[in-house]
């Protein structure tokens, strides 16, 4: 399960309208018969409008500054092995997003009159996708890179020759054309992988876009604080700040597994993770004592990330801490820009 939790900017700053990203998110709709169209959603509607989406965050962003962000994007991206516990990936994965926007409220260390907030007092939309498209800056397009500009060079070159700009053998050139699309390192379906493919296999996900303020238009609920769980002194009275990621990263993954039934591998788990980034001997110690079948799964899940199962010989615990840190960050990196859109 990724998670990320992004302000969305246009470029250095933040964008005033939701427009560009409600209309970012209906391009998958775009040529489809009605009854397999994906609507917008909130806790308790189906069928909602683009137009509505945008009038309602747009319209809900009283006091706020042009430097502070008017809405969140909540982006969840369950792994294969999650996906296939679905009977029903639309529908399954609305219900799921309703169960977490109650764990999303419950993170926020914040009271509305004296009571904790609730999933009613946030104003949201989400909606499900089922594809995705390779990006310039996945690892196998970026790797792919160095055969895609030997094979523009070509062509252009081919070109040049046809139009009696140059002289060359074409033949030779589309057999080296040839050669290069055969072995650039990333293919699928037999075709080397560019930007705009799009990847094989079950790509649903779920997109949320969540109003900074909440549905009275007068509290400020931020996911991006920095404050965990704190109280200020405001105008002579106490008040509770901050949101806790960590707390909401490991509910989403526990309403998810009772949601579904779905029996989590420790290698897989948000625990396990934090574990690998502050201790991995901690972490390979723990893969090691899990049962033999568990075990195997988790190395399976490992290898599929790219992280390595075990570390080459160490020289220190700080040092594979910093190579295998590398690594996650890697991943992760790649795993954020793949899962979110930047505005």
């Amino acid at each position: 399960m990724y998670i990320t939790i992004t302000p969305q900017k246009l470029g250095g700053t933040y964008s005033q309208s939701s427009a560009d990203f409600v209309g970012y998110l209906e391009k998958e709709n775009q040529g489809l018969e009605q009854q397999d169209v994906e609507h917008f959603f909130n806790q308790y509607g189906d069928e909602i409008s683009a137009e509505e989406v945008v009038k309602e965050i747009d319209g809900n962003t009283a006091k706020l500054k042009k430097k502070e962000p008017k809405f969140y994007s909540i982006t969840v991206s369950p792994s294969k092995y999650e996906l296939r516990k679905l009977q029903n990936n639309s529908q399954d994965l609305k219900t799921y997003t309703r169960e977490l926007m109650k764990d999303y409220v419950a993170s926020f260390n914040r009271e509305i009159n004296g009571r904790p907030i609730t999933v009613n007092d946030i104003k949201y939309y989400a909606k499900i996708e089922h594809q995705r498209k390779f990006k310039g800056t996945d690892i196998q397009v970026k790797e792919n890179q160095p055969f895609a500009t030997k094979i523009l060079q070509l062509k252009t070159d081919i070109r040049n020759i046809q139009e009696g700009r140059a002289d060359g053998n074409i033949k030779k050139m589309k057999k080296e054309i040839a050669n290069l699309e055969r072995n650039a390192p990333h293919q699928l379906n037999g075709k080397r992988i560019v930007q705009g493919m799009p990847k094989s296999g079950n790509q649903s996900h779920i997109h949320i876009i969540v109003s900074r303020k909440d549905v009275s238009n007068s509290v400020s609920l931020s996911p991006g604080s920095k404050h965990k769980a704190s109280e200020v002194e405001m105008h002579g009275k106490k008040v509770k700040r901050g949101f806790d990621r960590d707390t909401f990263f490991a509910k989403a993954e526990k309403t998810f597994d009772k949601t579904f039934g779905y029996k989590r591998n420790y290698a897989e788990t948000y625990r396990a993770k934090k574990t690998f980034v502050k201790n991995p001997n901690l972490y390979f110690a723990a893969l090691m004592k899990l049962p033999a079948n568990e075990k195997a799964l988790a190395f399976k899940m490992i290898t599929k990330t790219g992280l390595p199962v075990i570390p080459s010989i160490p020289v220190s615990q700080a040092q594979i801490a910093l190579r295998v840190f590398k690594r996650l960050r890697r991943g992760a990196e790649i795993t954020i820009k793949s899962s979110s859109i930047g505005i």
